[in-house]
């Protein structure tokens, strides 16, 4: 039997507590939960009215790997979800809005994906982001030098831009921005990514032909679409180790010196939570959010 635990007077039958899922260094899912539950505050800003997207790897990432984007069977019904507007008819997805909703999704066991717009206004886009991939021999340093660049390219457009690694190889860049449509963001985001290419033409590609890849940086400008997701801050990912796409400061993308440089697991970002807070809290500060020229 999975044993019953109180979550703010939700009853949650929690399973399979001592399963490893990272086997390189043997981190179980008590250990995935208890992190969930230990950095719960500054991760639920950035879920909150965000429906989820569930990257599942529940026998851990060499086992089956699979998104769920509708309600998974079984979701207690004081979970909230919410009807969502797709090409193909609408759907519903699950909002996780508190700890308890949190560690009921964790024990499932997976990555947390959002798309880069509310639920109250699916037709407005209050999140820019560029997701910058390296083609090895490229690495991450290739990806910060990239994420400077662009980082000064949007600052010229009043547009204030927060870096995360992406919990694998590259960096993720978020900024907050309001009055857009995810078609208006995503035609601006192309644009910028077009003149980082041009800009950088050895190092930056646009485009995601794979024979151009290697030892480049891919700008993917494409997650701002209304369909497409982001791993979301702080999540933890199906790698072989457990790694978490970890906001970082400008501080540290201008010093990375290596491709360990801004890699960090889920016992490292428990510290840097305690020590820094949440370097991102600015995106959720909506007096803050940018208007797209």
């Amino acid at each position: 039997m999975a044993p019953i635990t109180e979550v703010e007077g939700r009853r949650l039958a929690l399973s399979n507590l001592e399963k490893v899922l990272y086997p390189a260094t043997g981190f179980t899912k008590a250990e995935v939960l208890h992190y969930y539950a230990t950095i719960a505050e500054v991760l639920l800003s950035h879920l909150r009215d965000r429906p989820l997207s569930f990257l599942r790897y529940p026998d851990g990432p060499d086992g089956q790997v699979f998104f769920v984007k509708n309600v998974p069977p079984g979701t207690p019904e004081w979970v909230t979800t919410a009807e969502v507007p797709r090409s193909e008819g609408p759907a519903r997805m699950v909002l996780v809005q508190d700890l308890a909703s949190l560690m009921w999704a964790a024990n499932l066991v997976t990555e947390f994906h959002t798309p880069q717009w509310l639920i109250d206004d699916p037709g407005e886009a209050d999140r820019l982001v560029f997701d910058l991939d390296p083609g090895p021999p490229a690495t991450v340093v290739d990806c910060c030098r990239v994420a400077l660049w662009l980082r000064e390219r949007l600052a010229a457009d009043g547009v204030e831009a927060y870096a995360k690694t992406s919990g694998s190889k590259g960096l993720h860049l978020l900024a907050a921005v309001r009055g857009s449509s995810s078609e208006r963001t995503s035609e601006y985001a192309k644009g910028l990514a077009v003149e980082a290419e041009k800009a950088m033409p050895r190092l930056v590609l646009h485009r995601m032909t794979r024979s151009l890849r290697p030892g480049k940086v891919f700008v993917d400008w494409s997650q701002n679409a209304a369909r497409k997701t982001t791993a979301a801050p702080y999540t933890l990912r199906a790698r072989e180790v457990p790694m978490v796409s970890a906001p970082v400061s400008w501080e540290e993308v201008a010093e990375c010196q290596g491709a360990e440089g801004l890699a960090f697991r889920a016992s490292d970002v428990v510290g840097r939570v305690e020590r820094y807070g949440d370097p991102l809290a600015p995106l959720l500060d909506a007096e803050r959010a940018a208007e797209l020229p």
